[in-house]
């Protein structure tokens, strides 16, 4: 077959600065928001007319920051500690033959701003500026199959540890909420409690690891008992 060439409709602008930190998967983070702006000459008021009336939406994307790293027929899922392999399209990893992912997302609204057209989203998994291919609404007859089973990933793991935060991080949250109207103590709190570290790192538990949220450097540490927000410093290009 002749490749085939997909233009992107939408670019979406979220929190989330880096792939580290990011949830592994959709619906597990719904306090940090994100908007899908879409580009001319996708990005009129009759190409969405009638989603208003859908909770949740497709989101058909491209895995921007894997496009030049190649795939394998094998990875090493996380859930399996990073040791073991097994093939790439058992798996949801963004080295594929094709980087493309699809995630479901809560649609919060859409707005028009001027010639702009833009769709408020949460729960979205998606690094900022990832170049979105479709649309399409979340249909609950269909798309939920309530007797689908998965047996490497049966259920949502999530960290049930206290986060914990230094003086100055509690300091500088209470600031930012004031100024930027964002739930960063919250947002915060569900990001560390997916756990983004590497599986090979988890039994290290005087590492320091940093992430990157909105404009922010965010450094954290895991041990038995808690997880620890160090501190939270402005982001320096």
């Amino acid at each position: 077959m002749q490749p085939i060439e997909f233009q992107p409709i939408g670019l979406i602008h979220s929190g989330y600065k880096e792939k580290f930190g990011i949830p592994r998967q959709p619906g597990l983070v719904h306090s940090v928001g994100a908007t899908l702006e879409l580009l001319p000459p996708y990005g009129n008021r009759e190409s969405v007319r009638g989603l208003e009336m859908a909770s949740h939406i497709w989101l058909l994307f491209l895995f921007s920051e894997c496009v030049d790293k190649g795939w394998s027929p094998t990875v090493r899922p996380p859930r399996l500690g990073g040791n073991q392999r097994i093939g790439v399209f058992a798996t949801r990893s963004p080295f594929r033959p094709n980087p493309i992912g699809l995630s479901p997302v809560r649609l919060d609204g859409i707005r028009f701003e001027g010639d702009r057209v833009l769709l408020d989203i949460s729960g979205a998994d998606l690094l900022d500026q990832t170049p979105v291919f479709d649309i399409k609404p979340y249909l609950p007859y269909s798309d939920r199959i309530d007797s689908a089973t998965f047996e490497l990933a049966e259920r949502i793991e999530l960290l049930d540890l206290p986060v914990r935060f230094s003086e100055q991080a509690e300091q500088i949250c209470n600031r930012y909420e004031r100024r930027r109207q964002e739930p960063l103590r919250h947002q915060i709190e569900e990001l560390l409690r997916c756990d983004p570290r590497p599986a090979y790192q988890k039994k290290q538990a005087d590492r320091i690891y940093g992430i990157r949220l909105h404009d922010l450097n965010i450094r954290w540490s895991i041990d038995a008992d808690q997880i620890r927000v160090l501190d939270i410093l402005p982001h320096v290009d």
